[in-house]
């Protein structure tokens, strides 16, 4: 049987993890797999189409490869799923009733090896080198301005080797689990990686909360160029400190310790959210620790736009400023640490005092390492 899976042509920097998985479990039924990015005629006749999907404000693509192949294949049995099917199911099948939607996780391929081996037959991904794992569904926290809780739970099937689930010839790793360091295994997996000579990325960032002198040792052990963490709350500030200070001593140029910073929640429920002055405190701590960031605008989780929310406590003008800030000072949207821009932001009063933008010429004072 011909099954066809298809990843519509929105931005992304990763190959889709679920159509690999589902391409390993329709092979052990004997399918013939057949795999594009947006659309294409030259495919041949299938009688299964699954299509993924990304976050909700990237609907259009979705909706556009839909009607593509429903027009091109009437007849086929079409299943939607991912992050947007799964939050917003009503919106496709009120579209799209003839579609069968999936929401979560495929539960039958999710022990399965992924089929990279598909990659091939696309080429914006055809020389892609890197084994793509989860050692862990779920979290132990539950932020309510975090996807993972609606789709995965709590954290569970936690894997107590890696080894099993890294493509033959990969030599790099990028780690997605929502919060590695909770797993029972992170100590055992951190040491597999170190021990078989793999680099990981753990680009889902990790828990500073949970930092430990020996994670940090075996993280610098395993050559991890860049850590990503996150500082969204100003009480965790103690918590990250200690965290930076474990990576620092471990090795770690602190600059390269990058934290996602987020701005612009708000909690209806609790009507309490961030503010610009918390931003900037957190701002602060961060430059001072010397450490540096990756501002994180919150978008709804069922937003079918990227920029149109703006909290009770923002306003447009004041997100604009960080967006232009991350452009001006910023490298890849970073602010990077380096004395100059750690002494502006240290130094401003207020907010706006912070995201005002001083010409770059007057603030650069050493080249900017690769942002991973």
């Amino acid at each position: 049987m011909n099954t066809l899976l298809v990843e519509p042509e929105y931005y992304t920097r990763y190959p889709p993890l679920g159509l690999m998985k589902l391409a390993s479990y329709h092979r052990l039924y004997g399918d013939k797999i057949e795999y594009v990015r947006g659309t294409t005629y030259n495919v041949n006749d299938p009688k299964i189409i699954e299509i993924t999907s990304l976050f909700t404000y990237s609907w259009e693509p979705v909706h556009k490869a839909i009607q593509f192949y429903h027009k091109l294949f009437p007849k086929a049995k079409m299943k939607v799923g991912g992050i947007y099917a799964t939050l917003l199911p009503e919106n496709i099948k009120k579209n799209f009733p003839y579609v069968q939607i999936h929401q979560g996780l495929y539960d039958n391929a999710e022990s399965l090896l992924p089929a990279y081996d598909i990659l091939r037959q696309v080429e914006k991904w055809k020389d892609w080198k890197k084994s793509i794992v989860f050692t862990t569904r779920g979290c132990i926290r539950k932020c309510p301005f975090c996807v993972v809780p609606r789709i995965e739970g709590k954290m569970k099937q936690p894997k107590f080797s890696i080894l099993p689930y890294i493509y033959p010839g990969h030599n790099e790793v990028v780690i997605w689990d929502n919060d590695f360091l909770a797993s029972p295994y992170a100590k055992t997996i951190l040491e597999e990686l170190r021990d078989n000579g793999y680099r990981a990325d753990f680009n889902q960032g990790l828990d500073a909360r949970l930092m430990t002198e020996e994670f940090a040792g075996l993280l610098a052990d395993i050559k991890s160029s860049t850590i990503h963490m996150a500082y969204d709350w100003p009480w965790e500030g103690k918590y990250i400190k200690k965290a930076i200070d474990f990576l620092g001593n471990a090795g770690y140029n602190k600059k390269n310790l990058i934290f996602y910073m987020l701005h612009n929640f708000y909690d209806e429920k609790y009507k309490k959210g961030d503010t610009p002055q918390d931003f900037l405190q957190r701002l602060k701590d961060l430059m001072s620790w010397g450490a540096s960031i990756y501002p994180m605008r919150y978008i709804p989780l069922d937003s079918l736009t990227r920029s149109g929310y703006v909290s009770p406590f923002w306003t447009a003008e004041q997100l604009e400023m960080i967006a232009k800030a991350r452009r001006v000072l910023g490298h890849a949207g970073v602010f990077l640490y380096y004395k100059a821009l750690a002494d502006k932001f240290i130094n401003s009063n207020t907010f706006e005092e912070a995201m005002e933008l001083t010409p770059i010429s007057n603030l650069k004072s050493s080249p900017s390492p690769q942002i991973y």
